[in-house]
């Protein structure tokens, strides 16, 4: 006969849905369930309908494709910005790593994942258009490529370059400083604002 790990199915369901989640085992999923359970009521209903109102009406900024309440996002709608420099990322997780440096104060472009045939997504599956089109309204004189160095990352600047080395701009790459391999979201703060500030042409 099945045996449920705890005395309560709806606990048990609980810890399996936190333990889904990154970086969650089920040791923590278990203490984050019973200090659910401890809390005030309206405590809970106020965490679980916030997770609710993230999933239901958060939007992506038609410019960059940064997360965004209404509209454009506050980086694309800040004039202090430069405007002559994109910095373009794999995911929204990025551009808040590049963020906590204080060493960068362009605007940016996530692409929403890197090429990678294994996982079935090509070239098509980013927005790579849409940064093109960005291009081609001028005004930018610099495209930084804030990539993950694994060979996905590699493959998709060398594929990012192909297509934006017409238009007369600087492509540059963030400084040998994040390892081969490293993810940017990983990348301490230091580390991660010297490449920034260090970097240098980009070497097809």
């Amino acid at each position: 006969m099945f045996r449920r790990a705890y005395s309560s199915a709806l606990l048990e369901d609980a810890v399996d849905q936190l333990a889904s989640l990154p970086g969650v085992g089920r040791r923590t999923a278990l203490r984050l369930a019973l200090h659910l359970l401890d809390e005030p009521r309206e405590n809970v209903e106020q965490f679980a309908g916030s997770i609710l109102r993230l999933r239901r009406d958060v939007r992506h900024c038609p410019v960059c494709g940064m997360i965004s309440d209404d509209g454009a996002c506050p980086l694309c709608d800040d004039a202090r910005r430069d405007r002559t420099t994109i910095c373009v990322v794999e995911s929204l997780r990025d551009v808040l790593s590049i963020e906590n440096t204080g060493q960068y104060h362009g605007l940016y472009h996530i692409l929403g994942g890197i090429i990678s045939p294994i996982d079935g997504i090509g070239p098509d599956d980013l927005s790579i258009r849409s940064l093109c089109d960005r291009l081609e309204g001028g005004g930018v004189s610099e495209v930084i490529m804030a990539l993950s160095t694994s060979m996905e990352g590699e493959t998709t600047a060398y594929y990012l370059y192909k297509q934006i080395a017409r238009f007369p701009l600087k492509i540059t790459a963030i400084a040998r400083g994040v390892g081969f391999g490293d993810d940017l979201e990983y990348t301490d703060e230091l580390t991660l604002g010297r490449s920034i500030a260090g970097r240098q042409p980009f070497q097809p």
